[in-house]
């Protein structure tokens, strides 16, 4: 029986350990007959693949499988963007898509993130359904096969660039001539993945002065994870001192992830950059609707909510969800902690590359630095810290603390309880308007712990109390 699981963004594993080309063929099959049962396949599906290793040889034998079942394949003439394959799907209006990749997972992984014709990620009814077709599959085979020859013959293959319709949608979404008249020094990272010749081009093209490094296909990702995490941009950071560029710009493995170093060289976190670019929007764009985050994201987002008289989602942890409520046209923008975003009008898609260059248009715009950004705003909307650690447990530390949960504390450290809330693990809210949250990963023996509050300090103890409540 197939142990296939779909995580929170598709099915992940180690390359050649679960990772084959028989599974992936197994998986595509399931994939198929789910998209014939909801009767989406007649519209076809979009395939492509980032830089790792074997990710293009992987999709072409899912583009053989999909064709021996009479499904159009539009396939990626080179790595691609996962937003991109988003908004190809609605381009196209497709009836899904399927891009290979591990996002921010280390090199030895590869993965299969399928997204149905809504464009967004696969939500968990959908997952749950392929899931029983993956099982069904493996014990009653069937999978069925075309080669390229015969599926061009049959009108079943055809392919594409991502960049010929998503770039100009991208200059759509952006203002250029704020950025042109800025003359921004910027340094761009790709990370050895999916946004270059995207990224690069858009800001080259439009007058800004770009510093690329990691421009190139390296499925080692140069020995880090290819996660725009502090320790794996190094080159970066000392890159943006040195040439006394404006902005870093990073993107992961991917692109839809996002990773920001200000002016001095310090990251900028995901949760501050959300709620900098839900305050631009509001000033900058005539947008009307609300703002999601999941339950992981800072509250400072809740506070610019109530502030401005908006709407606020807060969500499971997982982009589709989110994606979901732009897909409805419900906010103006939605993001999580972990660098997932994406806006109004634009793909239901997690966007690092939007993202950027919203970032360099706020700049821009602002005529200050990100730090100067969020003294404005906490001077308007009050301050919030946060930070987040991970803890390896034992399989019965896990168990065991996941029992004490379902009776968990009426304070911890000095915070005073008023809420718990169990959307995506446990989330005490304290008097103060401090919360701390227990989430247990999907795929490893680990906690995390996340915890926010109104000073350093407040924050820092409550992330050891939470931890000695776990140990």
């Amino acid at each position: 029986m197939s142990r296939i699981k779909f995580g929170t963004s598709g099915w992940r594993a180690i390359i050649s350990e679960e990772f084959t080309f028989a599974n992936v063929k197994l998986v595509t099959q399931a994939i198929a007959n789910h998209l014939q049962e909801t009767g989406e396949a007649a519209k076809g599906v979009v395939v492509g693949y980032d830089t790792r290793f074997f990710s293009q040889e992987f999709a072409q034998a899912t583009a053989n499988v999909f064709m021996g079942n009479d499904i159009k394949v539009y396939f990626s003439k080179r790595d691609i963007p996962t937003p991109t394959i988003a908004f190809e799907i609605l381009r196209r209006n497709a009836g899904g898509g399927i891009n290979f990749t591990a996002s921010h997972n280390p090199y030895n992984y590869n993965g299969i993130k399928f997204s149905p014709a809504w464009g967004g990620p696969a939500l968990p009814e959908s997952t749950t359904a392929i899931e029983k077709e993956i099982a069904a599959v493996d014990i009653q085979g069937g999978i069925k096969e075309l080669g390229i020859t015969e599926g061009k013959a049959k009108g079943l293959y055809e392919e594409f660039d991502g960049r010929t319709y998503y770039l100009p949608r991208l200059e759509e979404l952006i203002d250029f001539e704020v950025i042109k008249q800025a003359r921004l020094k910027l340094v761009i990272n790709p990370l050895y993945g999916t946004s270059r010749d995207y990224l690069d081009a858009l800001l080259e093209q439009n007058g800004c002065d770009i510093t690329v490094i990691n421009n190139q296909r390296d499925v080692y990702f140069g020995g880090f994870p290819p996660e725009p995490a502090p320790g794996n941009i190094r080159d970066m950071i000392n890159q943006v001192t040195s040439s006394g560029a404006h902005l870093g710009l990073a993107t992961d493995g991917d692109g839809d992830r996002f990773g920001i170093v200000d002016s001095d060289g310090d990251v900028i976190t995901p949760n501050y950059i959300i709620s900098l670019l839900l305050i631009y929007l509001l000033k900058n764009r005539d947008y009307t609707g609300g703002v999601a985050r999941s339950v992981a994201t800072t509250h400072l987002i809740d506070a610019v909510a109530e502030k401005e008289g908006i709407e606020l989602f807060e969500t499971a942890v997982g982009f589709k969800y989110i994606g979901e409520l732009i897909a409805k046209n419900k906010i103006i923008i939605g993001g999580e902690e972990s660098a997932g975003l994406s806006i109004y009008g634009h793909v239901p898609e997690k966007d690092g590359l939007l993202a950027c260059l919203l970032t360099a248009e706020m700049i821009a715009k602002s005529g200050k630095t990100l730090k100067e950004l969020i003294a404005d705003a906490y001077a308007n909307y009050g301050s919030f810290y946060n930070d987040r650690i991970n803890l390896h447990l034992s399989e019965t530390q896990q168990e065991k603390f996941k029992a004490s949960l379902k009776n968990p504390p009426n304070e911890l450290a000095h915070h005073k309880v008023v809420e718990v809330k169990t959307i995506d693990g446990t989330k005490l809210i304290f008097n103060d308007g401090s919360w701390v949250l227990f989430r247990f990963s999907g795929t490893e023996p680990i906690v995390r712990i996340y915890a926010e509050s109104n000073s350093p300090a407040n924050m820092e103890e409550l992330l050891i109390a939470a931890q000695q409540l776990v140990e």
